[in-house]
Protein backbone atom coordinates (compact mmCIF):
# COMPACT_ATOMS: atom_id res chain seq x y z
CA UNK A 1 0.00 0.00 0.00
CA UNK A 2 2.64 2.50 1.02
CA UNK A 3 4.80 1.42 -2.49
CA UNK A 4 1.43 2.36 -4.32
CA UNK A 5 0.85 5.92 -2.62
CA UNK A 6 4.40 7.13 -3.85
CA UNK A 7 3.82 6.76 -7.46
CA UNK A 8 0.30 8.83 -7.01
CA UNK A 9 0.65 11.93 -8.90
CA UNK A 10 -1.11 15.26 -8.94
CA UNK A 11 -3.04 13.93 -12.24
CA UNK A 12 -4.09 10.54 -10.79
CA UNK A 13 -5.47 12.01 -7.51
CA UNK A 14 -7.36 14.29 -9.84
CA UNK A 15 -8.78 10.91 -11.64
CA UNK A 16 -9.25 9.39 -8.40
CA UNK A 17 -11.52 12.31 -6.76
CA UNK A 18 -13.24 12.41 -10.08
CA UNK A 19 -14.06 8.83 -9.96
CA UNK A 20 -12.16 8.32 -13.50
CA UNK A 21 -11.15 4.78 -14.37
CA UNK A 22 -7.01 4.56 -15.58
CA UNK A 23 -4.75 2.31 -15.38
CA UNK A 24 -0.85 3.08 -14.82
CA UNK A 25 2.06 1.69 -16.48
CA UNK A 26 5.52 2.03 -14.68
CA UNK A 27 9.10 1.96 -16.70
CA UNK A 28 12.56 2.88 -15.79
CA UNK A 29 13.20 6.22 -17.44
CA UNK A 30 15.85 8.43 -15.94
CA UNK A 31 15.82 11.38 -18.27
CA UNK A 32 13.46 13.15 -20.87
CA UNK A 33 13.08 10.31 -23.87
CA UNK A 34 10.45 11.64 -26.33
CA UNK A 35 7.16 9.63 -27.20
CA UNK A 36 8.22 7.83 -30.40
CA UNK A 37 10.84 6.36 -28.25
CA UNK A 38 9.02 5.23 -25.23
CA UNK A 39 6.35 3.95 -27.71
CA UNK A 40 8.77 1.96 -29.51
CA UNK A 41 10.53 0.79 -26.29
CA UNK A 42 7.21 -0.37 -24.81
CA UNK A 43 5.79 -1.72 -28.06
CA UNK A 44 2.83 0.79 -27.92
CA UNK A 45 1.04 1.95 -30.87
CA UNK A 46 1.75 5.74 -31.87
CA UNK A 47 -1.68 6.35 -32.78
CA UNK A 48 -2.88 5.47 -29.21
CA UNK A 49 0.42 7.38 -27.53
CA UNK A 50 0.21 11.28 -26.84
CA UNK A 51 2.18 13.77 -25.94
CA UNK A 52 1.35 17.23 -24.10
CA UNK A 53 2.56 20.62 -26.03
CA UNK A 54 1.86 23.56 -24.45
CA UNK A 55 2.02 26.83 -26.39
CA UNK A 56 1.10 30.37 -25.86
CA UNK A 57 -1.05 32.98 -28.00
CA UNK A 58 0.06 36.23 -29.39
CA UNK A 59 -2.77 37.53 -26.51
CA UNK A 60 0.13 35.43 -24.16
CA UNK A 61 -2.95 33.22 -23.18
CA UNK A 62 -1.63 29.74 -22.75
CA UNK A 63 -2.76 26.23 -24.48
CA UNK A 64 -2.42 22.74 -24.13
CA UNK A 65 -2.26 20.34 -27.45
CA UNK A 66 -2.83 16.21 -26.71
CA UNK A 67 -1.35 14.59 -30.06
CA UNK A 68 0.07 11.86 -31.09
CA UNK A 69 3.54 11.27 -30.43
CA UNK A 70 4.83 10.56 -34.01
CA UNK A 71 2.78 13.79 -35.50
CA UNK A 72 3.87 17.57 -35.36
CA UNK A 73 1.70 20.37 -34.30
CA UNK A 74 0.62 22.74 -37.24
CA UNK A 75 0.63 26.36 -35.73
CA UNK A 76 -1.63 27.87 -38.13
CA UNK A 77 -4.41 24.67 -37.62
CA UNK A 78 -4.21 25.13 -33.63
CA UNK A 79 -4.13 28.87 -33.86
CA UNK A 80 -7.28 28.77 -35.63
CA UNK A 81 -8.66 25.80 -33.35
CA UNK A 82 -8.35 27.97 -30.35
CA UNK A 83 -9.06 31.77 -31.53
CA UNK A 84 -5.93 33.22 -31.91
CA UNK A 85 -3.96 34.78 -34.80
CA UNK A 86 -0.75 32.73 -33.95
CA UNK A 87 1.36 30.26 -31.17
CA UNK A 88 3.96 28.60 -30.65
CA UNK A 89 5.33 26.21 -28.38
CA UNK A 90 6.15 27.52 -24.79
CA UNK A 91 10.41 27.52 -24.03
CA UNK A 92 11.35 23.53 -22.31
CA UNK A 93 12.54 26.34 -19.62
CA UNK A 94 9.12 27.78 -18.67
CA UNK A 95 7.17 24.67 -18.99
CA UNK A 96 7.96 23.44 -15.46
CA UNK A 97 7.16 26.53 -13.68
CA UNK A 98 3.85 27.00 -15.77
CA UNK A 99 2.30 23.69 -15.27
CA UNK A 100 4.21 21.95 -12.13
CA UNK A 101 5.61 19.04 -14.59
CA UNK A 102 8.72 18.53 -15.82
CA UNK A 103 9.60 17.86 -19.88
CA UNK A 104 8.77 14.19 -20.42
CA UNK A 105 6.34 14.13 -17.64
CA UNK A 106 3.59 16.80 -18.47
CA UNK A 107 0.28 15.34 -18.68
CA UNK A 108 -2.75 17.74 -19.59
CA UNK A 109 -4.46 17.00 -16.02
CA UNK A 110 -3.58 18.61 -13.14
CA UNK A 111 -1.32 21.77 -14.58
CA UNK A 112 -1.26 24.35 -11.99
CA UNK A 113 -3.97 26.41 -14.03
CA UNK A 114 -6.42 24.88 -16.20
CA UNK A 115 -5.36 25.61 -19.43
CA UNK A 116 -7.88 25.19 -22.48
CA UNK A 117 -6.95 21.86 -23.87
CA UNK A 118 -7.12 20.49 -27.28
CA UNK A 119 -7.47 16.58 -27.72
CA UNK A 120 -6.19 15.71 -31.49
CA UNK A 121 -9.63 14.55 -33.31
CA UNK A 122 -8.20 10.98 -33.79
CA UNK A 123 -8.15 9.99 -29.91
CA UNK A 124 -11.88 9.54 -30.48
CA UNK A 125 -11.29 6.52 -32.47
CA UNK A 126 -9.69 4.78 -29.63
CA UNK A 127 -11.48 3.28 -26.47
CA UNK A 128 -8.40 3.91 -24.52
CA UNK A 129 -5.17 6.32 -25.31
CA UNK A 130 -1.82 7.00 -23.59
CA UNK A 131 -0.75 10.17 -22.22
CA UNK A 132 2.08 10.96 -19.70
CA UNK A 133 0.85 10.28 -15.75
CA UNK A 134 2.63 13.61 -14.21
CA UNK A 135 6.44 12.27 -13.70
CA UNK A 136 9.15 10.78 -16.21
CA UNK A 137 8.66 6.59 -16.46
CA UNK A 138 4.86 7.18 -15.44
CA UNK A 139 2.00 6.40 -18.05
CA UNK A 140 -1.85 7.14 -17.92
CA UNK A 141 -4.05 4.94 -20.12
CA UNK A 142 -7.84 6.32 -19.66
CA UNK A 143 -10.60 6.62 -22.31
CA UNK A 144 -9.78 10.21 -24.65
CA UNK A 145 -13.78 11.56 -23.49
CA UNK A 146 -12.67 10.91 -19.86
CA UNK A 147 -9.81 13.28 -20.54
CA UNK A 148 -12.24 15.45 -22.27
CA UNK A 149 -13.68 15.62 -18.89
CA UNK A 150 -11.27 16.39 -16.46
CA UNK A 151 -9.59 19.10 -18.36
CA UNK A 152 -12.61 20.49 -19.63
CA UNK A 153 -10.60 20.08 -23.11
CA UNK A 154 -12.17 19.57 -26.74
CA UNK A 155 -11.25 18.04 -29.85
CA UNK A 156 -9.77 19.79 -32.88
CA UNK A 157 -7.68 18.81 -35.93
CA UNK A 158 -4.77 20.53 -34.83
CA UNK A 159 -2.12 18.14 -36.44
CA UNK A 160 0.52 18.58 -40.01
Amino acid sequence: MGKDREIKTNAMRILDKKKISYQVNAYICEEFIDGVHIADKLGQSYEKSFKTLVAVGKSKEHYVFVIPVDKEIDFKKAAKVVGEKSIELVPVKEIQGLTGYIRGGCTPIGMKKLFKTIIQESAKAHEEIIISGGKLGLQILLNPKDLIIVTNGEYGDVIV
